[in-house]
């Protein structure tokens, strides 16, 4: 199998993967309930491509790393082979920053087919990206998340068994791409970071009530065709926060020319990258398959109206203009029948505070305890790291994807009730045992459970598109003029 295109794809679309979140994209499920499955988390895809760790001076005025002169005597004028771009706080970004980001942009645009956006155009929304992305890690650094270099590793190991590689191709494939595998982990380590930051800042606060998902769900029942996904693209013309009428109102008027494009017949994803502000703008602006919970609330409605094909007016919302396009639609009502497990596990967690080794330690000592007579609720109770340690370790009936890859396997694998090996997540060190099986049509209860988390991640997709903002419009941004020989 050639997996050099669809990995240049993947690597690709991989830019911003966590900024994209900024323009109401998935978030990752939290970290609270360690063996639910961590959707569209960075472990499911490689970072961005790398930048030099020397690229970056901390202090405006400093020498841009990189720069270098021609000789005195070749009579030459002095040449910048990089120069700092703009200062964030303290920290420059330099050309070199996004002249790399842009190389990843374009590899991702011509395997989607997607039109670039003008040159300068391009530089300037990923220069926005790379301000917002120092905003949010200097943020991250300063409260204190770190992330260390086993969670890097395993996570690489994850990305290469997501491309049905071995290690040893995955970085063969790194290198015909041109990224250097010192500098793609740190871009790896800076995703994981960024989603751990969301997660604590704005996923953690987010409630859904019971009487929410029951009027979601009578509000489907309602609508003809039952439970339908939409696939859209859409362009975002943001408004700051403190805008003036006349800002607001150009920013009106140049939502109204993308809208007057793709009106005439010009391409939705060429408009996107050419207009949207959005992180997904370089990709045509593509959003996925949303559920209609799942849809931001500005869009929801309107999107209920049109046809595959159609393109909404304007949208006003609190972020700024937005122009929608609905590519499909499809239908998710289907009976679902699974084979169900009955478990209950042992979490202890790795963490800043909390090494590999010390975790494996105690995860083999609460196995030997166990071996030697002691009940496996009775130690959950008083070690297991999770909100089920209350109940025993108990997780209730487990389906099908319920838990992440590694814990599932380890559940499928056990007879009897057996107690698992020490078994690594993401989340930490499991022991895992079954204590029941059964076959179960779970089709009202996925239901309900996929309404509760489409409002989860809308709420969560609007309050972090906020959040965002408002760290943005907090830091101290300078961007630098252009150098003119």
């Amino acid at each position: 199998m050639d997996h050099r295109n669809s990995f240049s794809a993947v690597v690709a679309c991989a830019l911003g993967s966590v900024l994209a979140l900024v323009a109401l994209s998935s978030p990752a499920q939290g970290p609270t309930q360690p063996s639910r499955p961590s959707a569209g988390a960075p472990a499911a895809m490689p970072a961005p491509g790398p930048r030099p760790a020397s690229a970056a001076p901390s202090a405006a005025g400093a020498r841009p790393a990189g720069t270098s002169a021609a000789s005195p005597s070749s009579g030459d004028r002095v040449v910048l082979l990089d120069r700092v771009v703009a200062i964030v706080n303290e920290e420059a970004v330099t050309q070199y920053d996004v002249n790399e980001q842009q190389r990843i942009v374009m590899q991702q645009m011509k395997s989607e087919k997607v039109s670039p956006p003008p040159p300068d155009v391009m530089q300037k929304q990923l220069l926005e990206r790379l301000i917002t992305e120092r905003v949010l890690m200097q943020f991250a650094k300063e409260t204190g998340i770190r992330v260390d270099d086993v969670t890097v590793e395993r996570t690489i190991q994850r990305i290469a068994q997501e491309n049905k590689v071995s290690p040893e191709e995955f970085r063969k494939l790194l290198d015909r791409e041109g990224i250097a595998y010192p500098k793609y982990r740190e871009d790896i380590r800076r995703e994981i970071t960024l989603q751990r930051l969301r997660e604590r800042e704005v996923e953690s606060r987010i409630i859904v009530t019971d009487a929410e998902v029951d009027n979601f769900l009578a509000t489907i029942d309602a609508q003809v065709g039952g439970d339908v996904e939409y696939r859209l693209s859409h362009v975002l013309v943001l408004v700051p926060e403190q805008a003036t009428p006349d800002q607001a109102d150009a920013k009106r008027r140049r939502a109204e020319e993308a809208l007057k494009q793709i009106e005439a017949g010009t391409d939705f994803s060429q408009v996107a990258a050419g207009f949207s502000d959005a992180p997904d703008a370089l990709s045509g602006g593509s959003m996925g398959w949303r559920t209609a919970a799942r849809l931001p609330t500005v869009f929801a409605d309107p999107v209920r109206g049109l046809k595959p094909g159609q393109v909404s007016g304007l949208l006003r919302s609190s972020a700024g203009f937005h122009i929608v396009k609905l590519l499909e639609t499809r239908s998710t009502n289907q009976p679902t029948v699974v084979d169900q497990f009955r478990a209950r596990h042992i979490l202890v967690k790795v963490s800043e505070t909390a090494s590999e080794a010390e975790g494996k330690v105690k995860i083999e000592r609460l196995r030997e305890r166990i071996a030697l007579g002691a009940k496996f609720e009775e130690m959950a109770k008083l070690n297991s790291e999770d909100g089920s340690s209350v109940k025993g370790g108990d997780l209730g009936w487990l389906s099908p994807g319920d838990t992440v890859p590694e814990f599932e396997a380890a559940m499928k694998a056990l007879s009897g009730d057996d107690v698992s090996a020490p078994v690594r997540s993401p989340f930490g060190w499991h022991l895992i045992q079954v204590t029941g099986r059964r076959t179960q049509d779970i089709t009202a209860e996925k239901q309900r459970e996929q309404a509760r988390l489409a409002l989860r991640l809308r709420k969560s997709d609007e309050a972090f598109q906020d959040w965002v903002r408002q760290q943005r419009d907090r830091a101290y941004v300078e961007i630098k003029p252009e150098e003119r020989g």
